[in-house]
Formats: structure tokens, C-alpha cells, sequence
């Protein structure tokens, strides 16, 4: 009756997609993936990886396989910031738009880096088929239905015709932007839809090297000609791409976009008659939307599919990763027969406010970046590094994080329920690790020489439930002893404190000293945490 039967059906071969085949296949699930393109993307987009991707990145196994695929150090130019200018031409003379916070030492073992999609997805496909991944490119999905039990597919190999019977217990929707699938669900999304169309021009010049004098930016704006056309080059090698805005309410469109009049638009911004060669043009539109929900029975949406906005802060590849990661470890969790529906149903939970979050925080930077932001805007400003990793996460799964806001003002990594484990750095035997390493396949229960008794009670309730749990003991006597921080100061405890942290690496519950009924309280913060019924924990 079906042609491949399948634990997860994903559709959609971008970073999201990907990413979820490969962190599915870290943790033994087995996935599909299908991909309408004939392959991975030809052309440096989403070339800014942030620091909580790349600490995803490292928790699977490729940190390194991508960080190798940096050119020189990209991080100067992050630390250059946002920049305006009239041409090129006046770069001596730059106005310094914004100046992000990114990463830093003590909150997180990785740092930001650029690298243009064109070649880390060649990575990603490589490493998810590793983890057993079925990577199908040239391949569309014709169409799905769901029932009870699981999704059935349709797909096509876009070179032969042939149609595939594809049965899985669920699908994920990775499919962009325009995704079909979000549409045959009949979701809806909510925003302020269209902002801004713009045309994305991948060009060599080589004369702009000397005209920017190497200057370092993330993103340069060029106001010559009435508007800002921004230029970045965050990948670290040829083409440059640039970004000027077009007007359909003028009746303008892409298709009058010709190869000269690009070169002309990239010489005024220049400032000067250069040598312009145009390697390719792709339209876009500057929107947010977010769907009104993430789920839908056995079909999840992540990415574009789910949340879109425009670019401004470079969230968008980024957060549909850390949805890919935040939906995989609960998937895996199903599959291996510890995580229950509930569990799933944090996904949307967690991951939906956030989007939210996030595409009202780009818009906010695309009004302060294009000269008409209110004093309100300017007061919802968050620095970047709280957006891209001092969110809080608010559900079932978490203990103790009721009321709390999805984004602070200030950068907070204190261990507190719901966000992520603050990253202290330790030594190990001969190693030193982070404590952000400590967390991928199994919940964590940390505690320091005098959190015993939470770590006997701890141990016997996830046996019971099933649910994958580690303990460690931080300090003097045990076998992880910090380096840089006192670590139970950072995390919020006590001597006789402890702390439960997902795979993901978020907090689930803290408890600042020694509680009178260990094996009680554990009992029922473990099964929240998984999903579990409390009363699967009979006491001891």
C-alpha cells in the first residue's frame, strides 16, 4: 500500500529542513526529506550564524565541519555593526546605525560567524544522510492527508515522474514562506503582512574593495538615489549581494529589474562608474506573519512555513534552526517511547510566542534602519544577543516560568525555568567542556557535593518514566569542577540546590536549596517536564 514507510516526513531542503533531518538522525530517528530544487542553494543567502545556532551545530556533532567553512575571521566584521553612508564612496564618513550585541565569553562557548548558506547546507545534507536521512532533491510533495494514526503523502521525482506512497507518523512543514503545506492545513497567520518588496542583486565588483577601504559591517546602507539599498558580503567571499526596494504601488515589478539597471543601481550607491557584473537577481518581500499555530494534529510548521519577517537582525534562517532543534528533540522523544503528545504540544507552546517575539523585534529594526522608528519603537528595542539567546520559553514543560516574558530588556542567563542553562566553562578529567555540552540527548540534574539526595530520588523516577536522565555533580568531590565561575552562583543555587535541564538545554526547574521531600517534588517536575503523568511515579 505505501511505497516508504517513515517515522518523520520533512518537506522542504532549506537550513530548516535540513537541520531537522540532522538533528532527528543524531538522536535515531529516521527521516525523509523531500526538496523541489534539483539541489542545495546555489547562492550565499542567510549568511549569518549566530552563536545559539552554532552551539546547536556543536551539540550534534559539526560544529567544527562549519566553523571550518569560515574565511578568515568574520567576527571583525560583526563587530562593525550596521552602517549608513551616501555612496560607498564615503565610507570614511560612515554613521553607525547599530552596534549589536552578539556573543561574548561568559554566555556562550561559541560565537557568531559568517558563512553563506551555498555551503554550509553542502554540510548539513552530508551529515543528516550520515545520520541516516533520506535526502530526496528533485522531489515535490503533491499531497498529504492525516488521520489518527499518521500522514500519508503523495510526492513526484521531478525527472522521471514517478510518483511515491510516502506513510510517516508525522510531517514537518519546512517548506518557506509560501508553503503549500500551511495552506492545505488551513492555517492562518497574523501580521502586518508586506512591508517592503526588494530585489536581492549577487554581483562582483572588484573595485568596491578599494572603495570600502575594508571596512568591517555587517550590513552598509547606500542612501544615494532617495533609498537605502544595504550591501553585505557576511560570507566571506565573492559575489557581494545588495538589496535595493522596489515599488508594485508605482506599478514597478522584477521583471523590469534588467542586468543594466542593476548595474546602474550599484554604481550611483557606489558612488562611482565601476566594473559591475551581475551573477544573479532574486525578488523578495520584507513581511510579518506568524501562523496561528505551529501544529496541526501530526503536521508541525517551522521556519517561514510557521513565522516570517524581514531581515533586519538576520533572524530568519536562524530561528527556523533553533525551531528545527526545539521540534526534533521532542519528535526523538516520541519516537524512543518516552514523550507523549503533550510533550509535542510545547512545540507551538514555546517556539510560536517566540516567533512572534522575534518578527516584531526586525520590524522595529527595519523602521529604526529606514529613518521613520517612533520614541515607542525605540523603547521596544531589544539588543540582539537577548533575542537570540535570552528568550524564555513558557509551557508545560517548564517549572516555574508563569508570567514570564518572552524577551527582557536585559540579557538574564541566571538558570532560571525556561531559559537557557548559563554557560560556565568546566574541567573534566583532562578536557574542559562547557556546561552547554553537558546538554543533547538525555535531561541533566545538576547539583553540587551537598545535592545528593536530589540526585538518588532523581534517578529511580526516570527509570520509571522511561525518560533518558544524567546526573552531575559540580565541585569540590565531584567529578566536574568549574573554571572560570562559581557555578552554582550562576545557575541561582545553593550548596544543597538543583537543577533540571532539557536536552535542548533549557531549564526546566530549579530548585535553589535542599527540599524535605526530594523524591515528591522530582516526581512531578520530571513528568511535567516529559509530559508524563505524575501518577506513573509511585512514591518509594
Amino acid at each position: 500500500m505505501y511505497d516508504v514507510k517513515i517515522p518523520v516526513l520533512i518537506v522542504g531542503g532549506g537550513p530548516v529542513g535540513l537541520s531537522t533531518a540532522l538533528f532527528s538522525g543524531r538522536r535515531g530517528v529516521r527521516t525523509m526529506l523531500l526538496e523541489k530544487r534539483d539541489s542545495t542553494s546555489m547562492l550565499p543567502r542567510a549568511p549569518g550564524l549566530q552563536a545559539r545556532t552554532m552551539e546547536l551545530f556543536r551539540a550534534a556533532g559539526l560544529g567544527k565541519d562549519i566553523r571550518a567553512l569560515e574565511m578568515g575571521d568574520s567576527h571583525a566584521y560583526f563587530e562593525g555593526g550596521i552602517i549608513k553612508v551616501e555612496t560607498f564612496s564615503d565610507i570614511d564618513d560612515a554613521e553607525l546605525l547599530e552596534a549589536p550585541s552578539l556573543d561574548g565569553e561568559t554566555v556562550s562557548p561559541e560565537r557568531v560567524m559568517g558563512c553563506g548558506q551555498d555551503r554550509y547546507e553542502k554540510v548539513l545534507v552530508a551529515k543528516a544522510k550520515e545520520f541516516g536521512a533520506d535526502v530526496r532533491f528533485n522531489t515535490k510533495l503533491i499531497s498529504f492527508e492525516q488521520d489518527a494514526d499518521g500522514v500519508t503523502a503523495v510526492a513526484e521525482d521531478g525527472g522521471t515522474g514517478e510518483r511515491l506512497t510516502i506513510r510517516a507518523d508525522y510531517l514537518v512543514g519546512a517548506d518557506g514562506a509560501g508553503s503549500r503545506i500551511r495552506e492545505a492545513l488551513g492555517v492562518q497567520r497574523v501580521g502586518r503582512g508586506t512591508v517592503f518588496n526588494a530585489l536581492s542583486i549577487y554581483f562582483r565588483a572588484p573595485e568596491l574593495e578599494t572603495l570600502l577601504k575594508d571596512a568591517k559591517f555587517i550590513l552598509c546602507y547606500a542612501s544615494a538615489g532617495g533609498t537605502l539599498m544595504g550591501l553585505s558580503r557576511l560570507h566571506g567571499c565573492d559575489p557581494w549581494l545588495a538589496a535595493p526596494i522596489y515599488y508594485p504601488e508605482k506599478g514597478e515589478k522584477p521583471e523590469d529589474y534588467t542586468d543594466e539597471r542593476c548595474v546602474e543601481i550599484v554604481r550611483r550607491a557606489a558612488g562611482k562608474d565601476i566594473d559591475v557584473e551581475i551573477m544573479a537577481k532574486v525578488p523578495w518581500q520584507g513581511a510579518q506573519l506568524v501562523s496561528e499555530t505551529f501544529r496541526a494534529g501530526r503536521v508541525f510548521l517551522a521556519g517561514d512555513a510557521a513565522h516570517v519577517h524581514p531581515p533586519a537582525g538576520g533572524f530568519g534562517a536562524n530561528t527556523g534552526i533553533h525551531d528545527a532543534h526545539n521540534l526534533s528533540w521532542k519528535l526523538a522523544a516520541v519516537q524512543h517511547g518516552w514523550g507523549t503528545d503533550a510533550l509535542l504540544d510545547t512545540y507551538d507552546a514555546e517556539r510560536r510566542p517566540l516567533g512572534t517575539a522575534m518578527s516584531e523585534q526586525a520590524l522595529v529594526r527595519n523602521r529604526i534602519r529606514h529613518g521613520y522608528a517612533t520614541e515607542q519603537d525605540r523603547a521596544d528595542f531589544v539588543d540582539d544577543v537577548i533575542i537570540t539567546l535570552g528568550y524564555r520559553y513558557r509551557s508545560t514543560s517548564v517549572v516555574g516560568a508563569e508570567g514570564a516574558k518572552v524577551l527582557t530588556p536585559d540579557l538574564e542567563l541566571t538558570g532560571e525555568p525556561g531559559t537557557r542553562a548559563p554557560h560556565v566553562w568546566l574541567r573534566r578529567g583532562d578536557e574542559t567542556i562547557s556546561t552547554i555540552d553537558l546538554f543533547w540527548d538525555s535531561f541533566v540534574l545538576l547539583t553540587g557535593p551537598e545535592g545528593g539526595e536530589w540526585a538518588k530520588a532523581a534517578v529511580p523516577i526516570a527509570e520509571k518514566l522511561g525518560v533518558p536522565l544524567r546526573t552531575h555533580v559540580i565541585g569540590a568531590g565531584g567529578e566536574l569542577q568549574p573554571v572560570d565561575r562559581d557555578w552554582a552562583e550562576v545557575y541561582g543555587v545553593g550548596s544543597g540546590g538543583a537543577v533540571l535541564v532539557r536536552p535542548d538545554a533549557f531549564v526546566s526547574w530549579r530548585s535553589a536549596e535542599a527540599g524535605d521531600d526530594p523524591h515528591g517534588a522530582l516526581a512531578d517536575v520530571i513528568a511535567r517536564a516529559s509530559g508524563a503523568e505524575t501518577a506513573a511515579v509511585p512514591a518509594p
